[in-house]
């Protein structure tokens, strides 16, 4: 027996990049153990990102020889996590097997597979959809003058979470150098502000605990601390008598067509949504900052509609692809199916990028209403209360218990002004209020 043939191939695994710029993740749960045996597109392990519980499938065939990364770990992506040996290397003097065949190509969860040829590509994701409409002029909203800066270097501060337009320039451009002694000058300020915080907090005790911010929540805190200092901030409050439409979700729940399907006020409100930008686009629009110094509003053709949803890891808010287009039954299974999903900690993380609008239901927590926080990138969020039995003055000035919900809308007051958003806010109204209106759009 030839030194090829005593001696097995090992192929190790390494961690992927199952979402747009993904660069680490956390070994939550391994599905195999040393020794085990397994097929292509066989999953090997659960891994959490900064999105959702992603499974990985294998891409290779054979026998587990070692797990290199603990449960609990986080290790970045291109990180190897697990070795295999091909299933036919047995020890000396055995009949070995014939190895199973690796097939060119096979869908996976995460479209990692094994590939037999050609280098790995990044897919290219267009970064304009819908229509593109410039803002005019060499400043800000506040009156700022807009500088020069190379792309690249936009995308760095975009990613440090700055604004290009505050960072001081040492010449006709903003440089990466600038960019860098900016943010470490507001890293430096925030330290300082938070010890003077911690200054003020009672120290801390035995029986205290520290609980590291990792995975969901810490992108979610992310987002939100995002959101808050690049997105000027408006919100409206809107209450009103929804009886109409919980009467139609009742009489909907006996069709045939809905046999099946789980009916929700949300389902309804979504469709109101959908209905409602049709008149107010600039809603459904994106700022975008140009290479320029430029400002542009991104006006998209759909809806790609996302809703949040509260998870034991945190909070996570998928959309629903084209909404607006969607039958009032093919909204609802969307709805369910997406739900689901997320609070069983499955959203793949192309189902979280990519939202126009959201939605963020309290009802179901028993909140009457709240300031929501946009989405980073959204112009819009309709955070909807509790629906409740509460005394309504009728159009004969008579009292009658009610169905009554109250309705937020926070905006990005740089895309739209507060007559924009109190018109959607009263469409949406008008047609929770009575459905049938919904025919006028």
């Amino acid at each position: 027996m030839s030194q090829a043939e005593e001696r097995p191939t090992r192929h190790e695994f390494a961690l992927p990049d199952v979402g747009e710029g993904l660069t680490e993740a956390e070994i939550v749960t391994w599905r195999v153990a040393v020794g085990d045996t397994v097929r292509v597109n066989d999953i090997v392990v659960e891994i959490e990102t900064a999105k959702s519980v992603v499974e990985l499938p294998s891409p290779f065939a054979g026998v587990v020889d070692a797990l290199l990364v603990d449960e609990g770990a986080t290790v970045p992506v291109g990180s190897p996590i697990i070795a295999i040996v091909d299933a036919h290397a047995g020890a000396v003097g055995s009949n070995p097997a014939e190895p199973e065949p690796v097939p060119e190509r096979e869908p996976t969860l995460v479209g990692y597979g094994a590939r037999t040829t050609g280098a790995r590509r990044r897919r290219k994701i267009p970064t304009h959809v819908g229509t593109v409409v410039p803002l005019r002029g060499g400043h800000d909203d506040q009156g700022r003058h807009r500088v020069r800066v190379k792309p690249p270097v936009r995308k760095l501060a975009k990613d440090l979470g700055i604004d290009v337009n505050e960072v001081p320039s040492t010449g006709p451009i903003v440089t990466r150098a600038d960019v860098e002694a900016y943010a470490a000058s507001r890293r430096a300020e925030r330290a300082t502000e938070a010890n003077l915080v911690e200054a003020t907090l009672p120290a801390e005790r035995a029986g205290d605990v520290r609980v590291p911010v990792r995975g969901v929540r810490k992108t979610m805190a992310a987002a939100m601390e995002r959101s808050m200092r690049v997105a000027p901030q408006a919100t409206e409050w809107l209450t009103l008598d929804v009886s109409r439409t919980v009467d139609l979700l009742e009489r909907l729940q006996r069709e045939r067509a809905f046999a099946g399907i789980r009916l929700t006020p949300t389902v309804i409100i979504a469709k109101a949504v959908c209905l409602a930008l049709r008149h107010t686009p600039t809603l459904n629009a994106q700022w975008l900052d140009t290479d320029a110094g430029e400002a542009e509003l991104l006006m998209r053709d759909s809806v790609h509609l996302g809703f949040a949803v509260a998870t034991e890891r945190g909070l996570v808010v998928p959309n629903i692809k084209d909404a607006d287009r969607l039958s009032l039954r093919e909204l609802a299974a969307a709805i369910d199916r997406m739900t689901s999903t997320a609070r069983a900690g499955q959203t793949q993380p192309a189902d979280q990028v990519g939202g126009s609008f959201t939605i963020t239901n309290l009802g179901p927590l028993g909140v009457d209403g709240g300031t929501p926080i946009l989405n980073p990138g959204e112009a819009g969020i309709l955070a909807v209360g509790a629906i409740q039995r509460r005394p309504w003055v009728l159009e004969d000035d008579s009292i009658a218990a009610r169905w009554v919900t109250t309705l937020a809308l926070s905006f990005d007051h740089r895309i739209l002004d507060g007559a924009e958003g109190s018109r959607f806010l009263t469409d949406v109204a008008d047609i929770l209020r009575d459905p049938a209106t919904a025919l006028t759009y």
